[in-house]
Parts: C-alpha cells; structure tokens; sequence
C-alpha cells in the first residue's frame, strides 16, 4: 500500500510539474527552402506618410553565410511565413520578425537579415553587455564626457559631479532612453564609452548577431552603424533571460535622486513603452528613434505559457505607431500553433564553435540543442528553473497540499490497520 501512495505522489507531482521532452522527441524546427533572389514575397504594408530624413546610410556588402543565420527560409529581403498560416498584419516598418522566447523558434519575418539602423534599441545590447558586469548598488558619480550627447536627443538629465546608484542608470537607460545614461554605464563597465562599445560589439558576435555593428553605446546614429531584425531579437532573447532586466523593463516608475551638493532637486521618469499600460501580458521592451532611423522597436508579451518577442525597424509612427505595430505583430504570433515555425534563433556561442571546429569532425556539426521544453507544463518548469516566483510560489503551495493530503490518506489507514490488528488480538 505505501509503495502505491508513494507512486501516485510522483505522478500527482510530474503531472502539476511537467518534465523536458527528451531531445529526440521534440519536433525539429522546419524552414522553408530557402528563397532566391527575385523571388521574395512582398511584405503587407501600410501606407506612411513622406517625411524628410538624412541620406540613407550605405550598408555593407551583403554576405549570404549571415543572411542565412538561422534557417534558409530566413535568407529573404521579403516575407516568410509559416505554410497555411494567416496573413500578418500590414505595418510600416520596413523589417520584422516575430521568435518565440523560450525555445527560439522564428514564427514570422519581413526581411529579417536585412541591415536597418537601431536608434535606441541598441541600449539592449549595451544591456546584454554590461548589466551583470556592475555593481547596481555602486553609487558613481557623472563626468562631463557622460553628458557628451547629442544636443536634443533623450537624457535622463544627470549632473556633472551628480552621485547616481547604478540601478538608477539602468532604469534611466530603459525607462527613458537616457543617452547620458547610457555613456555613463558604458564607462563604468569597461572603463569608457568607446571600451563599452568595443564589448558590445564583441557580445553581438557571441550571441550570433553577426550583422550589428554598434558605434554608440546609446544607438544615437554614427558612421557604420547597423543591426537586423533578426540580430535584435537575439539580443533581446539574451536580455529577457535575465531577471534583473525583466524586472527594470516592467517598472513603470523610477525616483532619479537629489543632489544635495548640487543644490538640485530629485524627480521622477516614466517608462515610455506603452505596450507595458495597454497589452495584456506585457513583458516589456525598448522604443527608439532617429531621424535617421526612424521608429524601431522591441517588445515582448506572455499569454499562457508562451512568451514571444517582436522586433522591427523603419517604422513610421502614422497611421500606427511603432509600439502598436508591435502589438499587432504578437497578436499575430500568438495565433499561429506552437510548432510553427519558419527558422530558429541561434544559441550563443553556436556559429563560433561551429567555425572553430575542423571540417568534418563532430564538432563542426551544428551542436544539438538542450532538451525543448514543450508544453504549458514544460514552460512552466523551465520558468521555475530560472527563479520565477510567480510560478514556483502556487506550484509549490499546490504540491504541499497534495503531498500532504496523500500523507493524510496515509496515516489514516495505517491507523485503521492497527485498530484492526487489537480487534484481532
């Protein structure tokens, strides 16, 4: 009898749990044959109003080994869809893509590979960078080449010789795209801007986004400056798998202190993503913008167990702005089945052990990915193994009450048993 209590408690508990899927099991990620040249297919659009803006930057020359990253299918300047899927919404921007954050799956993309300029969302890289490389209750003081920006663009409004903790830096940086924010945390991390900007862009390598090249550590517009797409949303996936991050990318709110010595007054920043007040399940994000650039942007939201991420460029906020085009573009996503797919995400430090390893040996093939974690269950384990304790907590209360009711039913009969066994003697 105690031995099928027992059993039935492991099973009670695998059921509210879940378990990874073996990796022989889960589905691969299928693509598309990859598309040739002339024959894209056209991107919905919308119809954007004419605005004056700088030249064009000239992007480097297209190398089809990038273009490629993650999946053939994704090898287009045009859209790519998974087969008998619904229409994607019409937008603006002129690049997108639609991934799912926890097992990398590409759901959708308008010109993925295709090089756009970043504006602010580039912070998220300096984020990926440098965010656990600094103390956050490190309180540093500003210098006069930390407010080196340019005139008009977003600050957060530090003080030459202003006593700042770091935590505050990071939510200037995410709440309010503050570009002072972002040299100071550039300098703190590596030393100076220009040293953060150099690890930037070797992170962006790390993580496989292979056609960003960062200049500024706030993705203000400089000579050569670029990303796709399809290189955000591994920046984001990277991001989003940090709790500290997820935590500062949902704060509505943050306290920028006083300056005493300064004689200025503390106030308070807004968090200028919208999608945070008016999409359910939000998760967070970064805006950006440019004359140059336009309206980029980044945004992730949860519905279920199932977290996506949108990324897209050269947006125009008329007729919809850019954070609405995002929310459409998910709503889209989170329509589609949970094996659709038209490509994958890759994992950091996968194309770099794939160009190190020697022709032909073992290594050279691409390595198989961790077990997938399929299935509501499955994500929600996968939740609780990285510290969320919006899952942990009622998982944890429902399997007290289970293992306790089973303790219960035990001790009950175990006492009918020794009843039984007096009435006998």
């Amino acid at each position: 009898m105690r031995a099928r209590v027992l059993a039935a408690t492991t099973v009670v508990a695998l059921l509210v749990t879940g378990a990874p899927a073996p990796a022989d099991a889960a589905p691969p990620v299928t693509a598309a044959p990859p598309v040739t040249a002339g024959a894209a297919v056209p991107c919905p659009r919308l119809p954007a109003p004419k605005v004056t803006r700088p030249p064009r930057p000239t992007p480097p020359p297209s190398v089809p080994e990038q273009r490629a990253v993650g999946g053939g299918a994704l090898a287009t300047a045009g859209l790519a869809t998974p087969p008998g899927s619904p229409a994607p919404p019409a937008v603006t921007a002129t690049t997108w893509l639609v991934a799912d954050l926890d097992t990398g799956a590409v759901l959708g993309a308008c010109g993925p590979h295709e090089y756009g300029t970043p504006a602010s969302t580039q912070k998220l890289l300096l984020a990926a960078t440098l965010l656990n490389r600094i103390d956050p209750k490190q309180v540093a003081t500003a210098t006069r080449a930390d407010l080196d920006i340019e005139r008009g663009s977003s600050a957060i409004g530090l003080l030459v010789g202003g006593r700042y903790p770091v935590e505050t830096l990071w939510l200037g940086l995410l709440l309010q795209s503050g570009n002072d924010a972002a040299n100071m945390l550039a300098r703190l991390g590596a030393g100076s801007a220009r040293a953060g900007v150099a690890e930037m862009n070797a992170e962006a390598h790390r993580l496989g986004a292979l056609q960003t090249h960062a200049v500024t550590p706030s993705g203000l517009d400089g000579p050569g400056q670029f990303t796709s797409a399809y290189d955000l949303a591994l920046i984001a996936r990277a991001c989003f798998a940090d709790a500290r991050f997820r935590r500062y990318a949902l704060t509505e709110r943050a306290q920028i202190p006083a300056q005493p010595a300064l004689k200025a007054g503390g106030f308070q920043i807004q968090n200028e993503n919208q999608l945070i007040y008016r999409y359910p399940g939000a998760l967070g994000g970064k805006t950006g913008f440019t004359e140059l650039a336009r309206h980029s942007y980044v945004g992730a939201a949860q519905r279920g167990d199932r977290r996506l991420v949108v990324t897209l460029l050269g947006a125009e906020a008329r007729p919809v702005r850019g954070w609405q085009q995002g929310a459409q573009l998910l709503d889209w996503g989170f329509s589609l089945p949970w094996d659709a797919s038209v490509g994958r995400l890759v994992e950091p430090g996968e194309l770099d052990a794939e160009q190190a390893a020697p022709s032909g040996s073992p290594a050279a093939v691409r390595p198989t990915p961790p077990p997938q974690w399929r299935g509501p269950a499955g994500t929600a384990l996968r939740r609780m193994a990285d510290g969320d304790w919006q899952v942990i907590a009622p998982t944890a209360g429902l399997l007290a009450l289970i293992v306790g009711g089973l303790a219960a039913v035990l001790a009950a009969r175990r006492g009918r048993s020794r009843g039984a066994g007096r009435r006998r003697a």
